[in-house]
């Protein structure tokens, strides 16, 4: 049973969703670089600093920092910097490490080979753990590069209420396609024979904790299965036109080291990128089943 979202994401409350609306609209950024906060330490941020990024967090679910210690690998930098926004819950994912961060880095063994975020080819639009059990999404998600690729390795990033407001805009018919049960499917995965993972189904757009809109979604043309129905379909062309355009609402940047990405788990993609062979490229993923909190009292709690 899928939980019940928020007034203003229900497709027949109009009026809660164009007072939501006008409010999101409102002043929102249009440049990157409008998303970025200079941090001095990314372990202990200042009140200042703290506050600047959950502002634009809860303007657009995104926040870039940019922090002194470039090119240091110590993860405790990352886990900090996540746990002063409630992030501490992490996916353990299969590709991750022992302590749940994943290292982003070209790895040319049999196993990770087969995987495109440890390659160096383009990664196309999607949400973390898509192909998760809908019991434990990816709310939360947060970049952090330690060192850039030579070449390349931009990503795009979107606000996936964003993402609603044009699809419905268009037609809220569009947004109660994706919000089906069975809209995307992401079909079993098989390794030597053994199920790794069954067949997962469910709604692109669905409630996260509190009622807050979470999306999952991945523009992969393979190994995904979209509901066979024209609704469905002119919905994820919809999406598709959206993603790829010009609109002021998809942001580009490559992260330089010691720049990241805190977000409420937003639609992304990455470029091919080529690396320096002295200096391969390395960034750090941590996937939370958190959601972003402005709780104060997580000052007080031990990192």
């Amino acid at each position: 049973m899928l939980k019940p979202l928020l007034p203003q994401f229900d497709p027949a409350n109009e009026s809660a969703y164009q007072q939501w609306r006008q409010q999101k609209l409102l002043d929102y950024p249009t440049r990157i670089e409008q998303l970025l906060i200079e941090i001095e330490n990314p372990a202990r941020l200042s009140q200042t600093e703290r506050a600047a990024m959950l502002q634009r967090i809860g303007k657009s679910n995104m926040a870039v920092f940019a922090g002194p210690g470039g090119g240091d690998p110590d993860k405790a930098i990352p886990r900090r910097l996540g746990a002063q926004f409630g992030l501490r819950s992490l996916d353990n994912n299969t590709g991750a490490d022992d302590d749940g961060i994943t290292a982003l880095e070209v790895k040319n063994d049999s196993w990770h080979g087969q995987y495109i975020p440890y390659t160096n080819r383009p990664i196309h639009w999607h949400t973390d753990g898509y192909y998760n059990e809908l019991t434990r999404q990816v709310y939360g998600l947060q970049l952090h590069c330690v060192r850039m690729a030579a070449e390349g390795g931009e990503n795009a990033l979107m606000d996936p209420e964003i993402a609603y407001i044009l699809l419905r805009d268009r037609d809220p018919a569009l947004i109660e396609a994706l919000m089906h049960e069975q809209a995307m499917t992401i079909p079993e995965n098989r390794v030597d024979d053994r199920i790794d993972r069954p067949d997962r189904s469910g709604p692109v757009f669905m409630a996260g904790p509190g009622g807050s809109l979470h999306m999952r979604y991945t523009a992969r043309k393979h190994n995904v299965v979209w509901r066979d129905d024209d609704l469905t379909r002119q919905a994820v062309t919809a999406l598709q036109e959206i993603l790829n355009s010009d609109l002021p609402f998809v942001y580009r940047a490559t992260l330089q080291s010691g720049q990241g990405l805190i977000s409420n788990n937003i639609l992304h993609d990455r470029s091919g990128f080529n690396d320096d062979d002295e200096v391969p490229r390395l960034l750090y993923r941590l996937r939370y089943f958190d959601r972003v909190t402005a709780d104060r009292e997580l000052d007080k709690q031990p990192f």
